[in-house]
Formats: structure tokens, C-alpha cells, sequence
């Protein structure tokens, strides 16, 4: 289809019900969809896009994924009868025109916002949401799984329908359930395999290929058909008639079955389509960019010229490239970077084999993935004593992607490594420097930052070994010890305090682990030591301060995330406010510890 002329993304108020969806705002259920005029369907898709484009230009969020799957998302909903069968996204991040056909359209202004609704499927949201895990490859277990609790319910009149794109099909788990969902003809879990050839940029591995071969005709055979499982397609994914024809084929087939459905990300909204970095995967809200380099962009700079002055240098990546800020690298060393699919786990055992080669592998992850790949950073990298770096993005508190996306249990785990490093910077200057001593570590080391702009360098004022004193008081009985770029909030309350003859020293430990004596012995000279990190609290920072001075006449205060609670989505420093690691909340604990 040609691409919608759809204006400045920027002039529609998402808060202001759009007049131009008269079809699309009659869908208040999938009946409704059900019994809509076959006719009534272009509108209805085009109104989709619309809303689609309006909204996620002026608030952020997955817009490529979305606008590929409309057809799909129309068409699935008027074959099956959801919630009665069940509808399994994979990730979910595709699942906006999802939201509005199960009666969330009123409440798409609030997208990805504080209270509002979430950027993946919610449980607290609709009956139409089961899985909201939001990590890839995960949906066909889940299926697996449903299949064969219908199965001893009695319930074989309930469908298990698992949506699926290629990209996740790169990823262990999937393979894991396909193992065991062919294994059972007499559970019928179809398959939707959502095929845009895509990611976030183009799909790699063999399996591209074979996918490939299999859309233009040109296999020599078929992969799924070989495992057992009946296969439809390849079938246009943006054709509803045939969508639902391809679909209703295979449902009939009482059999576990591939409905290969090929789509185009992006399409029908002319910036998307021609975006060749990742079809606007996902975008930040409208507005003036704020100020300052961007955490990833400094990273990918810093390990560029690390890796122009080291050739053992090698780069990982678990299908994000450019998201962890490896493009440059990859423009600069093509040989030396390794995009493995999304597959975390095989991502950093694979580093572990290169450095048991004698290269420096750096993985570059996000802080969430990482949860994914801990027996590998653990049984794989640490104890083979492996040389490498992880590379930690969006730590701590990332915003509006939600519980399944905040890096708050990194520290916690990686505590649990021995002999691991771990760094966290408070601005660009640290973030080069600790990169630097990660490479020359003999052994595990690992460096952590979050999502967003760096800021100003805040210079030290002196050193307690590796840790650096960011403010020093002569007459201070408080210390505060803030974790990175919290250093930022840490200083502005010390300067409030000292307003009320509070006397506060702020030191930037720089290394979470193993603590350094020095900062232990300089933490035991003050009364009150207050620590500030947004992860959990269970195998911190904080506990680990603690723990080393349990012997001593000093008050710990420990502020962090909340201790067996997920975080909702919200703005960073909205979050941030609300678990008072904030100025005013760090002023506060201190105001009650003294």
C-alpha cells in the first residue's frame, strides 16, 4: 500500500479525540470487529495508521513494529474470539493496535505514561492480555504451556495463538518450545510468524536466510515441516482476506502449525518505511532534545578509540547494534563486531570463548537482557576467569518502557559474581576512564550506565582510593554516597543541608565491587553514611556498605528501589521523585538520620 500523507507529526494534541476515526472509535470489543462490514475495512486500517502516527510521534514509543502488523492485528482478532482464545504477543511491543481493538482507544493518549496506559500488553489493563513479560522469544513457551492446560481442562474449543516475528525467532527459548510443541500433534498451538526480516535492523543468522529462500520460493526445503509442524504460507501480510483465509486454513488443521506472514515495518508512514537504520523501532517524544551527549553515544566513542589503540578489542551484540551504540563501531572495525540475534545467553558464553582465545570481548547489553545471561556471566565467563567487559545500558530506572525494562537488578546479580568489577560513572570523563581500567582487568569486569543524557563532568575534589570526594566539609559528620549520575541529585541536597548547617560530604564510590578499603575506612570517620542507587536493595551498593561496617558506631541509611516491587513506567525523573532519590528525597533522609 502507499504510504499515508499524514501532515507534521507534531500538530495533533494527542489529549484531543481525533474527529477522522468514525470506524475505528465503533470498535469497543473484537465482536464489533468481528461484525464489521468487510467493506468498512480499508477506512478502519487507515484510521489505525493515523491514530498510530499521531499519538507515538507526540509521546514516543514502538511505532515501526506497530504499523507493520495492522492487517495481522485486524485480522487475528476477527477469526479468533479473544479473550476465549487466547492471543500470546511475543515481546508485546507490537501490540498498540491491539490495545485499540480491545476497548483502550479512549486511554491511547496515555501511552508509555506515569498511570497511564503501558507500551506492552498489561494484565492490570484488559482480559485480552495475558503475557506481559515484554522480553523476546518467551511466547511459544507460553503457548506450549497453555495448550497443555486446555488440554487437561478439557477445554480443546480454546485456541493458543502465539505472534511471533523472525527476529525473536533467533533466540534460544523459541527453539526450546518448537522442540516441544511438535513433539504434540494433538495440541494445536498456531504459530504466527510475524517475518518483516527485521529486528531492530536486518535479522542475522542462517535462519534469515532460510526464511528468506522460503518467501521468494526458492527453498529447498522447510525447516518447520521438517520439525513436524504444518506449515501456510508464505501468505502478504497486509492483505486482510488473505490473513484471515491463511488463518482460518490452519486453525481448521487441528495441528501445531507456522502461518508464515511476511510484513513490512513501518509501513504505510513514508519516514518509517525509509528509515534504514530500524524503520522508527521506537522514538522519543516530540520536543527539543535536551541538552547534554547521550550515555550510549559516549560509550560507542569511548570504545571506538579504546578498540583503534587495542586490535584484541571485539565487540558483542544480542540483535542491538545501534541501540547499545556499537554502530560506530561496527562502521570502524566491521570485522571485529559480532551481532548474534537475540540471544544473550549465547552472547556472552560466546565472549567467554573469544577471550579463552585471547581476544578482549566487550558485550554491550541492556540492563534488563543481562537477567537473561547470568549462569553464562557466571558458570561461562567468571569462572574461567575469561577477560571481558559487559557493557551495561539503560541501568537503573529507563522510563516510560516499564517494569519489564528498568535495570534494577544488575548489581544485585552481578554481587553474586566473584572476582567481578563493577563500575558505574557519574559523567563522560569517568565513563572513558572506567571503560579503559574494564579492558586492562585481568578477569570480569563490568561497567553500568542509564538511559539518557550525561550531563556536565563533575570534577573531583579529591580521592579515598578509586572512590573520589565531589564535596568536602571539614566539620561534615553526614556522608552521602551516590551511585553514577546520582551524584547529580546527591550535591544538589548537600547544598541544600548546608543551608541549614547540615555538613555533608558527597564521594562518588566510581566501584560498586568489590569496595575499596579506602572507602570503607573514610565512611567509618562520619556519624551518618546515606547511599543512593536506583537498583534493588537486596545484594546492593548499600548493603554491601552496610555489611562492611556493621562493626562500627555508624548509622547506614540505604536508599534504593523498593525492596520485591516492580516499578511502573514513568518519566525518569518522575520515578525517580517517587522513591525519594531525588534532592529532595536524599535531603530528606538525611534531615532524619541526624
Amino acid at each position: 500500500m502507499s504510504s499515508l500523507d499524514l501532515g507534521s507529526p507534531d500538530v495533533a494534541d494527542p489529549e484531543t479525540p481525533d474527529p477522522g476515526i468514525g470506524v475505528l472509535a465503533g470498535i469497543t470489543c473484537p465482536a464489533d470487529l468481528r461484525e464489521l462490514a468487510v467493506d468498512r475495512i480499508p477506512l478502519l486500517l487507515a484510521e489505525i495508521r493515523a491514530e498510530l502516527v499521531r499519538h507515538v510521534t507526540a509521546a514516543g514509543g514502538h511505532l515501526g513494529p506497530n504499523l507493520g502488523v495492522v492487517e495481522l492485528t485486524v485480522a487475528l482478532h476477527r477469526t479468533f474470539r479473544s479473550p476465549h482464545d487466547v492471543l500470546v504477543w511475543d515481546v508485546g511491543h507490537q501490540a498498540y493496535v491491539h490495545k485499540m481493538l480491545t476497548g483502550r482507544l479512549d486511554r491511547f493518549g496515555t501511552l508509555r505514561q506515569h498511570g497511564g496506559l503501558s507500551g506492552y500488553p498489561s494484565r492490570a489493563e484488559s482480559e485480552h492480555d495475558l503475557v506481559e513479560n515484554s522480553h523476546a522469544s518467551a511466547s511459544l513457551a507460553y503457548a506450549d504451556g497453555l495448550a497443555k492446560a486446555f488440554a487437561l481442562q478439557g477445554c480443546a474449543d480454546r485456541r493458543v495463538v502465539a505472534v511471533i516475528g523472525d527476529g525473536a525467532l533467533t533466540g534460544g527459548m523459541a527453539w526450546e518450545a518448537l522442540n516441544n510443541i511438535a513433539s504434540a500433534p494433538e495440541r494445536p498451538v498456531m504459530i504466527v510468524l510475524n517475518d518483516n526480516g527485521r529486528s531492530y535492523g536486518p535479522t542475522v543468522g542462517r535462519l534469515a536466510k532460510h526464511l528468506g529462500a522460503l518467501r521468494d520460493g526458492t527453498a529447498s526445503g522447510n525447516l518447520f515441516e521438517s520439525l513436524g509442524l504444518a506449515y501456510v504460507g508464505p501468505v502478504d501480510g497486509h492483505d486482510v482476506a488473505a490473513l484471515e483465509r491463511s488463518l482460518r486454513a490452519a486453525a481448521l488443521l487441528r495441528h501445531p502449525v507456522v502461518v508464515h506472514v511476511v510484513t513490512r515495518k513501518g509501513e504505510g508512514y513514508g519516514p518509517a518505511e525509509t528509515d534504514d537504520v530500524d524503520r522508527m523501532h521506537t522514538i522519543s517524544p516530540a520536543g527539543p532534545s535536551k541538552p547534554g551527549q547521550d550515555w550510549t553515544a559516549a560509550f560507542g566513542e569511548a570504545l571506538v578509540r579504546l578498540a583503534d589503540e587495542r586490535p584484541d578489542v571485539v565487540a558483542i551484540t544480542a540483535a542491538m547494534l545501534a541501540p547499545t551504540g556499537l554502530q560506530a563501531f561496527a562502521c570502524r572495525h566491521p570485522e571485529r563486531v559480532f551481532d548474534v540475534g537475540i540471544a544473550e545467553q549465547h552472547a556472552v558464553a560466546s565472549a567467554a570463548g573469544l577471550a579463552a582465545a585471547g581476544l578482549h570481548p566487550v558485550v554491550a547489553i541492556y540492563s534488563t537482557f543481562l537477567n537473561r545471561a547470568f549462569d553464562q556471566v557466571l558458570m561461562d565467563a567468571a569462572l574461567h576467569g575469561a577477560r571481558m567487559t559487559l557493557v551495561i545500558d539503560r541501568a537503573g530506572l529507563t522510563g516510560p518502557d516499564g517494569p519489564s525494562h528498568h535495570g534494577m537488578w544488575d548489581v544485585p546479580l552481578l554481587g553474586l559474581v566473584p572476582d567481578a568489577k563493577l563500575a558505574a560513572p557519574r559523567d563522560t570523563t569517568c565513563l572513558r576512564e572506567q571503560l579503559r581500567a574494564c579492558a586492562e582487568h585481568d578477569g570480569l569486569s563490568a561497567i553500568r550506565f542509564p538511559r539518557g543524557r550525561c550531563g556536565t563532568d563533575l570534577p573531583a575534589k579529591g580521592r579515598w582510593g578509586s572512590a573520589e570526594v565531589l564535596l568536602d566539609a571539614h566539620d561534615a559528620d553526614v556522608l552521602v554516597l551516590p551511585v553514577g549520575p546520582l551524584a547529580v541529585p546527591a550535591l544538589a541536597a548537600a547544598e541544600q543541608l548546608r543551608g541549614e548547617g547540615v555538613g555533608v560530604r558527597v564521594v562518588d564510590p566510581c566501584w560498586l565491587q568489590p569496595l575499596d578499603p579506602a572507602l570503607v575506612d573514610g565512611a567509618r570517620r562520619h556519624r551518618v553514611v546515606v547511599t543512593v542507587e536506583d537498583n534493588a536493595p537486596s545484594g546492593g551498593f548499600g548493603e554491601s556498605i552496610a555489611r562492611a561496617l556493621r562493626a562500627d558506631d555508624v548509622r547506614v541509611v540505604t536508599l534504593s528501589l523498593p525492596e520485591r516491587e516492580f516499578v511502573p513506567a514513568g518519566e525518569r525523573g518522575e520515578l525517580l521523585a517517587d522513591h525519594g532519590l531525588d534532592a529532595a528525597g536524599i535531603a530528606a533522609a538525611v534531615r532524619s538520620a541526624v
